[in-house]
């Protein structure tokens, strides 16, 4: 193997080196070659940043010969001094000593340089994280990933991993993917002709998870504040630009919390995550200003500089009913905000980011807790402009015989939830969660509109194809 053991610099330490270095070396993928009269310019890019680094490559690099071959798409290795550089845009580049085609690339490579729709993009899945948009979005993604991470061990909260496969469905929609080695043409049968799951692997029918929250309380139940962070999944047929079949989810767990502590953590959350992009990914975010949204960095300023507006569910459907707007969705008591109503809230009436707080019981899960009113549960939506809902949460039931009133009027068993039940009966305590979905983040903070272009393979109905 021709790999040599000089150590691999990658090119963003390449474009931000102190000075210039004698010998350094490279390697990644050409994204174009420019020739002139006795020497070429190759761009090399290795997705450690957007920036590519100019390798100059003339008749004193024994390679020069055979530069046709260093194709765009290609996979190459070049060894030289980083040298200042003459041209307008960069700081350093290099002067190939030695340059090696690692991988060819034919002419019929997909990512030419042209602007491609994120149509076509899609659709070449395994070659987009190559072109500048994707790589950008994944390093975004990574970084992302990393200041949650970090945002709850700072405060002490413990990571678990709750179960992907799960018998019981957290927020009682019923649109779960079921889990199963039964043959599908000929599932074995009860005396009744309806399927025999008690044949099934884990005896019993199983889905995959739609959310790690009921496990998250266990662990808020004896570890105190907890965390999941991890996929989930929706067999929701719903071909919008927000909903993915398969998307990952951030729930934190918190004991001895209500609905007050709940807020101020989710608020303070976003804050966070928006901060610690706009210091990391600065270049990334340029390019998204430049090509995604303009209103990008505007946008995230807003959020992260203004403080949040509580208001009460009522107090939204009476502020929006009296607004004179005429929204393509009614406004009713009773009904969920969509997207416009909460859209209308941040953007237009408030002029800041608004957590809504206190909704109908009739539209929330059974786990939340029961205000004192009888009508209301202690629920909480955080909204941000351009979005709407990015955060949805709630304090939990934590008395049992409120808890088992609940399950009965959603129509569920007591029986299924038996050590969901056991956690009030032993040693309950206040406590309360939120879920922020991972991608729903990403596309506020990189303004990317679609959902299928913030995941790498994305799963939506119909699409399964990487």
């Amino acid at each position: 193997m021709s790999h040599t053991s000089h150590p691999r610099l990658k090119v963003k330490q390449a474009l931000s080196s102190a000075g210039p270095v004698e010998e350094v070396q490279i390697s990644g993928w050409v994204r174009t070659r420019r020739d002139a009269k006795g020497f070429s310019f190759l761009e090399i890019n290795d997705g450690s940043c957007l920036a590519s680094l100019q390798v100059i490559v003339d008749a004193s690099c024994p390679q020069y010969a055979q530069i046709h071959d260093y194709t765009t798409g290609a996979a190459v290795r070049a060894k030289g001094a980083l040298v200042a550089s003459q041209g307008q845009g960069q700081k350093w580049e290099l002067k190939a000593a030695e340059l090696h085609l690692v991988g060819a690339a034919d002419d019929s490579y997909p990512l030419q340089k042209k602007r491609h729709s994120l149509e076509y993009l899609r659709e070449i899945s395994h070659l987009r994280p190559r072109s500048n948009l994707f790589g950008a979005v994944f390093r975004v993604r990574s970084r992302l990933a990393y200041a949650i991470h970090q945002f709850f061990q700072e405060r002490g909260f413990v990571y678990v991993h709750t179960p992907l496969i799960t018998a019981s469905d957290c927020e009682g929609a019923g649109e779960m993917f079921r889990v199963s080695v039964l043959d599908p043409v000929n599932p074995p049968k009860n005396k009744d002709g309806s399927i025999d799951y008690s044949r099934d692997f884990f005896e019993r029918p199983t889905y995959l998870t739609v959310s790690g929250q009921l496990e998250a309380e266990i662990f808020a139940l004896s570890h105190g504040d907890v965390y999941t962070f991890g996929p989930t999944f929706r067999a929701e047929n719903s071909n919008t630009s927000r909903h993915a079949s398969e998307f990952w989810m951030i729930e934190p767990e918190m004991a001895f919390c209500d609905l007050e502590g709940d807020m101020d953590l989710a608020e303070e959350f976003i804050k966070h995550l928006i901060l610690d992009i706009l210091d990391n990914c600065s270049e990334d975010l340029d390019l998204f200003g430049k090509f995604v949204d303009k209103g990008l960095h505007d946008r995230l300023r807003f959020v992260l500089e203004r403080p949040f507006e509580r208001i009460s569910y009522t107090e939204a459907v009476e502020l929006l009913q009296k607004s004179g707007v005429k929204f393509d969705y009614p406004v009713e008591y009773g009904a969920n905000l969509q997207s416009e109503h909460e859209r209308y809230l941040t953007e237009t009436h408030f002029k800041r980011p608004v957590t809504v707080f206190n909704y109908p019981k009739e539209i929330k899960p059974f786990y939340m807790r029961q205000n004192d009113d009888d009508k209301t549960v202690a629920a909480m939506d955080v909204l941000v402009p351009g979005i709407g809902e990015i955060i949805g949460g709630s304090q939990r039931e934590e008395r049992l015989d409120r808890l088992d009133a609940a399950l009965e009027h959603h129509g569920l068993d007591q029986e299924d939830y038996w050590w969901y039940r056991d956690l009030r009966k032993y040693g309950s305590a206040p406590h309360a969660g939120f879920g922020l979905g991972f991608e729903r983040m990403l596309m506020f903070v990189t303004g990317v509109a679609n959902i299928r272009d913030v995941i790498p393979f994305a799963r939506t109905p119909g699409n399964a194809e990487f």
